[in-house]
């Protein structure tokens, strides 16, 4: 098994994590879905089937999909994951000591794929194993509140985790919904016989950083978007990280609307091959950039903001970076970025998978000599993601 790596955002996919809906978006109803950062209530059996189909796509171009699921259950098969995935899914806060304490003891005595089921799709009041005396936390909850919250977004795993290099980021992630699917993370990336021996160099930071608002431009370049989810403070901090690892040398921090809209630097613009990106063309003249590059004694120099095509374009040693806007017309345009016609994965250069119903930006696209791989998501995108949020590369060629 080669070892994990990624460099880039083009080069040929070999090896991508993907999480399959499951339980957890069972959970999801009209009174706690907002909470849940959905926008709607999906069918989760068609979300699934989709969910396949995109997997199949991947697979049918050689690309290893790993499943959340299945390597969390084989992680927690490790007695010291198992006593993690314990800790990780019980709230003292919550519970109160004594039910977090019968809770404790009750997940420390199941085996793997409990845990696992429990750790994505949550447990409620009624679900939890009885406890002897009285506990007002669990008197004063309805049987359907949740004791141990569910993780419906665990399908975009591009959020929690993302290579550089050959090093892990995890993520620390902005809203309380998220939060605990970095720990999952951390405990595959820890414990997996996959990963046992990675490089898992940067830890969860103490400011607010996402993988979607992570684009590695070209080896050694980074863009990370800031904004609604990812803080100059969480950008700085990874910057001031791959700078003292020697694995990047510009790292390019973005502003970007703080809005549902525009969550991450990704639902604006995405890489399609190693001189081009597909982009919402509202903001392909207002976005700009401030480039961060190590001073050599421990520091960072910042310089900008500058516009952003130019200054990626001149920290990637290019001419300039060629621009396929997602939509002739701005209704068209706002109405397709919505639907994540931004969002692709690429698969290589020039081959990228994107939702069909973005007809406009697949047509320019394609126009532009990109090869789009549709497919369907209308279950899939009520979280708002599109194929890049739902896929972790773990390993790319070197382009």
């Amino acid at each position: 098994m080669t070892a994990p790596r990624v460099d880039s955002e083009v080069g040929p996919l070999r090896t991508v994590l993907l999480h399959r809906p499951g339980n957890e978006l069972k959970r999801l109803t009209p009174r706690n879905n907002d909470q849940l950062l959905f926008d709607g209530i999906p069918w989760v059996d068609r979300a699934q089937e989709e969910h396949d189909a995109f997997a199949e796509v991947l697979r049918g171009r050689g690309v290893e999909v790993l499943l959340l699921a299945d390597t969390l259950r084989t992680t927690l098969a490790d007695t010291r994951a198992h006593a993690a995935g314990v800790r990780a899914a019980v709230d003292d806060r919550r519970l109160g000591a004594e039910l977090g304490d019968s809770l404790r003891s009750h997940l420390s005595g199941v085996d793997a794929a409990t845990l696992a089921e429990v750790l994505m799709a949550g447990m409620t009041f009624e679900e939890l194993p009885a406890s002897e005396g009285a506990s007002l936390v669990r008197m004063m909850n309805r049987p359907h509140d949740f004791a141990v919250d569910p993780l419906p977004n665990l399908l975009f795993t591009r959020d929690s985790s993302a290579w550089i290099g050959g090093r892990v980021a995890i993520s620390s992630l902005t809203m309380p919904a998220r939060r605990r699917e970095t720990l999952l993370l951390d405990l595959v990336y820890a414990y997996h016989p996959r990963f046992r021996h990675a490089d898992r160099a940067y830890g969860a930071h103490s400011a607010p950083i996402e993988g979607g608002d992570i684009l590695l431009l070209a080896p050694g370049v980074l863009a990370i978007g800031v904004g609604e989810r990812t803080t100059a403070a969480g950008a700085e901090s990874l910057a001031r990280s791959v700078f003292a690892d020697g694995i990047a040398h510009t790292v390019l921090a973005v502003p970007i609307e703080q809005s549902r809209a525009t969550m991450h630097l990704d639902t604006v613009c995405t890489m399609v091959a190693a001189d081009a990106v597909v982009m919402y063309p509202l903001a392909r003249d207002s976005l700009t950039a401030f480039t961060l590059r190590p001073t050599g004694d421990g520091g960072v120099k910042v310089a900008g903001p500058a516009p952003f095509l130019d200054a990626a374009a001149e920290a990637m040693g290019i001419e300039r970076l060629r621009v396929i806007d997602t939509g002739l017309d701005p209704v068209t345009a706002e109405r397709e970025q919505w639907d994540d016609g931004n969002n692709t994965l690429a698969l290589a250069p020039g081959v990228v998978v994107g939702y069909e119903r973005n007809i406009e930006t697949n047509a320019r696209l394609a126009e532009a000599g990109v090869e789009v791989l549709p497919i369907t998501g209308s279950e899939l995108g009520s979280g708002r993601g599109g194929p890049r949020c739902m896929s972790c590369p773990i390993r790319r060629d070197p382009l």
